[in-house]
């Protein structure tokens, strides 16, 4: 019998029927097809060796039994486990633990909360008013304001002055902001991460929101900085399955967007050179776990992965 992999998906239309093609073509004695839930049982067992996960952020019903399928030895592409961290502040947090450029970053309060919450019985944690001068000072002008658990570039804002960045955080709502230092950047290249080792640096206009196929876009230092500093983020976060976009400024790729573990994979988007590229390497990844079970259990180990930098800066500096 084969062993199974499955694909749980969202609207997209190209990557998920070119995946399947491309594993099933393969004669490796593993097949892929699209998962099919019911309401799955508490003792039921898992009959994918591993499940690619392309919508749980948006169904919070798949999230909840791909959790369930870990328990049962499936291996997730995503961890679901992880997706309990992240949020773009924490990320910061963790890659500039790690020695990776990122901006300056600030987490905002919410603006507005919950029915039920009262501000001077249930806030008395928070200072108010909240120092904005303090922000500003920290971060600069212009500075971007973005969801911290946002993707897809909804609710992304560029501030251009104190006034805008204030009148946009007041129209937040009950999302945690994080706002970031802008990064006037040189170049700019998104990176698909898969398997946490293959890196495909690609050049990306976020302007424009396409990608343009040129190889030769990077020198070869800053190449292998943003590859180098790829594989960190993506070792740490545990994601086979991941987009990082580096802003490149005075020769230093800033990671300014690194935790995308449902990366955009349309052919439209990436191009068919870009595609071909991603179906291939998603098949190789998903058959090689398939095949190669790796607990994901033991995955969530950060404070080794920062224990381990930190002793890495003290070796260099005796």
């Amino acid at each position: 019998m084969a062993t199974k992999i499955g694909l749980i998906v969202g609207r997209e239309w190209s990557f998920p029927p070119a995946f399947i093609e491309e594993v099933n073509r393969r004669d490796e004695g593993v097949t892929a097809e699209f998962v099919t839930l019911d309401a799955p049982r508490m003792d039921e067992p898992c009959e994918y060796a591993v499940i690619i996960d392309r919508i749980s952020h948006e169904v919070p019903f798949y999230r909840t039994y791909l959790k369930h399928a870990v328990v049962q030895g499936c291996t997730v592409v995503n961890n679901p486990f992880m997706w309990t961290a992240d949020d773009k502040f924490f990320g910061a947090s963790l890659i500039t633990q790690l020695g990776v450029a990122s901006p300056k970053t600030v987490v905002l309060p919410h603006k507005e909360y919950v029915p039920g919450i009262k501000h001077d019985e249930s806030l008395r944690n928070l200072r108010y008013p909240l120092d904005w001068q303090g922000v500003i000072d920290y971060i600069g002008m212009p500075c971007i304001l973005k969801d911290a658990h946002g993707g897809g570039w909804r609710d992304v804002y560029v501030c251009r002055s104190p006034e805008e960045l204030i009148q946009n955080y007041n129209e937040s709502g009950m999302l945690t902001m994080i706002v970031q230092e802008f990064i006037e950047w040189d170049e700019f290249v998104r990176c698909m991460c898969l398997g946490q080792d293959e890196i495909l640096p690609m050049k990306y206009d976020p302007r424009e929101r396409r990608y343009h196929v040129e190889h030769e876009h990077l020198s070869a230092e800053i190449g292998h900085r943003v590859v180098e500093d790829a594989r960190t983020i993506v070792r740490a976060l545990g994601y086979d399955m991941n987009s990082i976009e580096f802003a490149i400024r005075d020769g230093v790729p800033y990671a300014i967007d690194f935790m995308n573990p449902a990366p955009d994979m349309d052919v439209n988007s990436l191009t068919p050179h870009y595609f071909e590229w991603v179906v291939t390497h998603m098949a190789d990844m998903a058959i090689r776990l398939a095949k190669e079970p790796r607990p994901q259990n033991r995955e969530l180990r950060w404070d080794t992965l920062i224990t381990g930098r930190r002793q890495d800066i003290a070796a260099q500096s005796t």
